[in-house]
């Protein structure tokens, strides 16, 4: 009788290939044992034999050795047909395969690779496939596992027969890698397989850099999301620094690698063959008007958890550089490339993920040469850009903004290679009829007027055939560093296509008001100093007078490129005389800002216009400014942390952030209900508009795009760490060490003093929008313990049960360490923290059982009295968990010294809630700690301290009832 070769529910059809290998199975199985018969089978004889002896081999692992050497002595085409085979059950069964299958596919795999089969490289590639990008289930980390052992363990072999495939190898594991990173410090069975894929694919880039040249450029984009890695970064610095001691001939930097287009077989490599077919189908028989069910299928089948996000850009680059449709379908009305593409942007929710789909797309366009490229690389883009305007026009926008971004930042080494390269692509998209013009993008009203005049002067480069010199548009180079220290992260956060606009019109403000932007540097300084002498009349006259001159003082003080290091114009003396001349109204506490009575009459305050010019500009000259007045005591950290959290807090109020894509606008807002947000987002495209002319003139938020509005809060909150890591650097030359989580901290507990602050606001935005400050941080946590009621305290268990964001992170060591801090905490306050802990426990991947076991083995458990609170903490905690093998195994676990009734407890509750499912994993542990002759650790110690309060109580528990334990638990 055959084994079950795959795993099929009662409703589904057999597989019709699943089925001819059974049969042939059937058909030769008598013959599949020694002695074989000596007849040389006919063509098809030998076909029927080879999927006999395939199906033997993966359903008789313990036959396998044999059926092999059957195959090794009947082979006549070099096991091309049986690779074929292999290839076939891999795309296509192998999702289905038992697991004792699943063994034998990756074993006759590696017997193949020996034998040099012919077509094992292709093999190869099929599994590499299989293997899902952002999946993180049992199944796909073992497939992922045991495909890297594989090539490793191969090396030599596929160095000598098919040293290609070890590039299809790289690529694969470097996307790979990205995404294993990014989860496994929450994922304790990702650690293995991230070490195996770092060896791996070090050793292709440091061994045999001749291949990974082959490439091509897309090597480099995907080494970016690995440059926080030190292995890594190590890589970095040898490509930018000492390119040499790659020891390949004619090597002399990453440019060699930006000139060559990366073929679209790698690209397929991240596409598993069902997904690259249900593709294929959106591409080329779905109409357009008529995709949206096709889509939500799509979506549900592949992109249905947050970390499957991350395969978007994978498709984006399948999409742009392998599906190339044919002229009848572009002529159709066929869904076009650039609509799809503009939907997956439209499905990223994490800014990271948006950047790298953003990437994806424009990546043949830093480097595009017509030459050596290809125009449908680029078409998608160009495409999208100009067919979302005017009704989704937002797009549009994010995207010119994003290219213009690259273009200055991506390489500052190559920058003039890359605007060559986009250059090109804008000249060739013209002379191939991509598009006929485009005054689409440079003369809508809709577009930003800022990126119109930077597309406008940009295509004069490409009329007179030359790649000028280009003005920035105003990004932090702090927050975006040259490819020498390469950040995809600051890339997936650029500065907002709005602030860019206001720097360039703030530019021209200065010149409307009679001050020659272009002037002598000491002309402007002059002026500066006047201004600065007339703060003081202007404000006598009226508050409004008195901003308008603040204004200009700020627009000329960030224009100017040099100001003396001393003397009455230096940075020191004019934040001096500005804050002398301001007097009280220079960060002042503010008085209910996050109250429901706040009025909104702050948002044109002098701290407001401050703040907004230093969020809009992100100069190094007002983070000076902003630290002198921080350094004289004014509040400015705690004010711009208001600030943003007011802004989070109003566009939370209005549930503008984290929608789902119901609706591309934001609702009808009222003045009343968000004044801070509405100014913000006002004065943001209108950098004028100090006068209430200019602020009438917009008319309503709902304008705009939510993600816009998301974008601009987390850009405060950008500006508000910048400025911290400013006034770090400040207090390590004054006062020694310090960290941007204690000075959050300081900044944390003076607001939580002003009259009206609500903690809870600011708890909200902090860990929504600082997490890397403030999760896990205990001064951070202690404060929020110490100071939120148990009103507030309810919310916050409200955001945490709905993922809203983590208090306490998913590292078990500092959760403990943490728990041990908190001993010493107050009653209530400890109280309040594990009632947080508790319900953040149940909604993150925690090891709950390494918790408890690491916490009741340690020396501060000894004191009862001190621990009483954290061990009633985990009590409920554990009586709220399902009874898991793993979680029974460390209740049964625990040591005997201390809290002895807390493992009786436990199990009693779990008996009382759900009795089967407990001794299923009581059984479940006792097998797998039970001694070697099968005897139960229960009946038959195995040196395994068991907890006495568990086992007396399993022991009355079974008497009670008349059975014995060790029959239950699978003794003898």
């Amino acid at each position: 009788m055959a084994a079950n070769l795959l795993r099929i529910a009662t409703h589904e059809a057999e597989n019709q290939l699943a089925l001819s290998l059974r049969q042939a199975f059937l058909l030769l199985e008598s013959n599949l044992r020694p002695p074989f018969p000596l007849t040389i089978p006919t063509s098809e004889e030998y076909q029927v034999l080879n999927c006999a002896i395939l199906y033997g081999i993966l359903t008789q692992p313990h036959h396998a050795k044999t059926h092999i050497k059957h195959l090794h002595a009947v082979v006549s085409d070099g096991y091309a047909f049986f690779v074929n085979l292999l290839v076939q059950v891999t795309n296509e069964l192998l999702e289905k395969l038992v697991d004792s299958a699943r063994n034998q596919l990756l074993w006759v795999t590696g017997e193949m690779v020996d034998v040099s089969a012919v077509g094992f490289d292709a093999l190869l590639v099929s599994l590499l496939r299989q293997v899902v990008g952002g999946d993180f289930t049992d199944g796909n980390l073992w497939l992922c596992f045991e495909v890297a052992t594989l090539f490793l363990s191969k090396w030599d072999s596929l160095l000598e027969e098919e040293p290609m495939v070890l590039t299809s190898g790289l690529y694969a594991f470097l996307r790979l890698l990205a995404d294993h990173c990014r989860v496994s410090s929450r994922n304790s069975k990702l650690e293995a397989l991230v070490r195996l894929e770092i060896e791996f694919c070090l050793k292709m880039l440091r061994e045999q850099f001749h291949l990974c040249l082959k490439v091509g450029r897309d090597v480099i984009r995907l080494l970016q999301d690995l440059h926080h890695m030190p292995e890594f970064q190590a890589v970095w610095r040898d490509l930018v620094l000492n390119p040499t001691v790659f020891g390949t001939s004619g090597f002399l930097g990453i440019a060699q690698f930006y000139s060559t287009r990366t073929s679209s077989r790698y690209f397929l490599l991240r596409i598993p063959p069902m997904m690259e077919t249900h593709l294929r189908f959106l591409l080329t028989q779905v109409k357009l008007g008529g995709q949206k069910r096709h889509q939500a299928w799509f979506a549900s089948k592949y992109l249905f958890s947050p970390d499957r996000e991350t395969l978007i850009c994978d498709i984006v680059r399948f999409i742009c550089c392998t599906h190339h449709p044919t002229k009848e379908i572009i002529q159709s009305d066929i869904i076009p490339r650039w609509a799809v593409i503009g939907w997956l942007l439209k499905f990223c929710r994490k800014n990271y993920v948006e950047a790298n789909a953003k990437l994806a797309l424009f990546y043949n366009w830093l480097f595009f040469d017509e030459r050596a490229d290809k125009l449908m690389d680029i078409e998608p883009a160009v495409l999208l850009m100009v067919c979302s305007v005017p009704k989704y026009v937002e797009i549009t926008n994010s995207l010119l903004e994003f290219l213009f971004l690259l273009v200055d930042n991506y390489d500052m080494e190559h920058k003039e290679m890359i605007t060559r390269g986009v250059l090109s692509s804008f000249n060739c998209l013209i002379s191939k009829g991509v598009i006929h013009t485009f005054d689409v993008l440079t003369s809508s009203g809709v577009i930003f007027p800022l990126l119109r005049e930077r597309l406008a002067t940009f295509l004069l480069g490409m009329k007179a055939g030359i790649a000028k010199e280009l003005r920035p548009i105003g990004v932090s180079n702090q927050c975006l560093p040259a490819l020498k220290f390469p950040n995809s992260s600051c890339i997936g956060t650029p500065t907002p296509s709005p602030k860019k606009q206001q720097m360039g019109v703030q530019e021209s403000q200065i010149g409307s008001n009679s001050i020659d932007s272009v002037a002598h540097p000491r002309t402007l300084i002059e002026d500066l100093g006047s201004l600065v002498q007339n703060l003081v009349e202007a404000i006598k006259k009226s508050d409004e007078a008195g901003l308008s001159i603040l204004q200009k003082i700020l627009d000329l003080y960030v224009s100017i490129e040099n100001l003396p290091a001393s003397g009455p114009n230096s940075v020191r003396s004019l934040s001096a005389k500005i804050s002398k001349d301001l007097e009280h109204k220079l960060f002042t506490p503010v008085q209910c800002f996050l109250d429901e009575r706040y009025s909104g009459t702050e948002v044109e305050s002098v701290t407001s216009i401050i703040i907004r010019k230093f969020v809009f500009s992100q100069k190094e000259r007002t983070q000076e400014m902003l630290s002198c007045w921080s350094m004289d005591g004014f509040p400015v950290g705690p004010c711009l942390l208001s600030y943003a959290s007011r802004l989070a807090y109003e566009a939370n109020k209005l549930d503008n952030l984290g929608k789902s894509i119901v609706s591309d606008s934001l609702p009808k807002l009222k003045d009343s209900q968000v004044p801070l947000l509405k100014f913000h987002v006002k004065d943001c495209h209108n950098p004028l508009n100090s006068n209430q002319k200019c602020f009438e003139t917009f008319d309503s938020l709902s304008e705009l795009d939510r993600e816009l509005v998301a974008k601009l809060i987390d850009d405060v909150f950008i500006a508000y760490k910048c400025f911290l890591s400013h006034l770090k650097t400040t207090f390590h030359n004054r006062e020694g060490e310090t960290t941007l989580s204690k000075l959050l901290l300081s900044d944390l507990i003076s607001c939580s003093k002003w009259k009206g602050m609500r903690l809870k606001y600011l708890c909200q935005s902090l860990f929504s929008h600082l997490p890397d400050l403030s999760v896990g941080e205990e001064g951070i946590i202690r404060l929020l313990m110490s100071c939120l009621d148990d009103g507030d305290i309810l919310d916050v268990k409200f955001d945490i049960g709905l993922r809203r964001y983590s208090l306490f992170g998913e590292n078990t060591e500092a959760i403990l360490s943490l728990i041990k801090t908190s001993l010493k905490w107050e009653s209530l306050e400890q109280h309040k923290f594990w009632g947080l802990l508790g319900v953040e426990l149940a909604v993150s991947g925690v090891r709950l059982e390494k918790l408890i076991l690491n916490f009741f083995c340690s020396a501060e458990i000894n004191d009862p009295s001190l621990c009483s609170t954290a061990v009633g903490g985990l009590l409920s905690i554990c009586n709220s968990r399902a009874p898991t093998p793993e979680l029974v195994g460390a209740v049964i676990l625990l040591p005997n010294h201390v809290f002895q009734a807390f493992a009786a407890a436990v199990l009693s509750t779990w008996a009382h809630l759900n009795a089967s499912l407990l001794f299923d994993s009581l059984a479940e542990f006792s097998e797998k700690h039970g001694s070697q002759n099968g005897e139960s650790i229960f009946s038959n110690p195995t040196g395994v301290m068991v907890n006495h309060s568990a086992i007396l109580w399993l022991l009355n528990y079974f008497d009670a009832r008349g059975v014995n334990l060790s029959y239950v638990l699978g003794g003898s």
